[in-house]
């Protein structure tokens, strides 16, 4: 295999492997969070992130409670609703990955786009579109738009935690991607409290399992 193409197919691997378990680039032991990397190179980058996609095998649990408020989920835009598992492709970013040792903390960092798709929550004529993903792999957070009735209401919202400790081992596919499944994806405190005023309910607590996510790079 060529040097550009096996470091590009390195870098690949790194990097998905670092999307899920970014969950480990927090709770770092530096006194402010971050360090400068000026003087650390990293181990992987890629500058323009783009395809395939972030997918999430809904929780029964999570479907369940929601039947239960009378909530309907749909996936919105450019996103796919095969049975419980929902799609989001990818569709930019950057992602650089220092070794796990070094001083750099979070020794991940960048972000993983996913623009004009997303999930919509309806209740009678109330509907809650989570939008325009950014999966943040050094924080461990999934932000996104929120919009009430087709009206914006919060921008760069913190929506999901991201909790890699559930993680799979990395897989490498025939067609020359790599999937990496296992991290479970929960509703931040602030997501519940908004979408508990929103359709007036206090039932959605932070903590709660939406699914476990599938992050697929080629």
């Amino acid at each position: 295999m060529p040097t550009s193409m096996f470091t590009r197919v390195g870098a690949m691997l790194l990097t998905i492997a670092a999307l899920a378990v970014g969950v480990a680039a927090c709770g770092d032991d530096s006194s402010d969070g971050s360090t400068s990397t000026d003087d650390v190179k990293p181990v992987a980058e890629i500058a323009d992130l783009s395809g395939v996609d972030t997918s999430v095998a809904l929780d029964q649990g999570f479907l369940d409670a929601l039947e239960q408020l009378k909530v309907t989920p749909a996936p919105a835009g450019d996103a796919t609703l095969k049975g419980t598992d929902i799609s989001f492709p990818i569709t930019g970013g950057n992602v650089t990955y220092y070794d796990p040792s070094s001083p750099v903390r979070p020794y991940v960092q960048g972000t993983i786009d996913h623009d004009g798709s997303g999930l919509t929550l309806t209740a009678g004529k109330t509907e809650v579109e989570l939008s325009d993903f950014v999966i943040d792999p050094g924080e461990s957070t999934l932000s996104g738009t929120v919009s009430v009735n087709g009206k914006e209401a919060a921008n760069d919202a913190l929506l999901f935690d991201l909790d890699g400790t559930t993680l799979e081992p990395l897989k490498t596919n025939s067609d020359g991607s790599a999937t990496l499944t296992g991290t479970t994806v929960k509703l931040a405190d602030s997501a519940a409290d908004l979408l508990n005023e929103t359709f007036g309910i206090k039932d959605l607590q932070g903590g709660l399992v939406i699914g476990v996510s599938t992050i697929t790079v080629k």
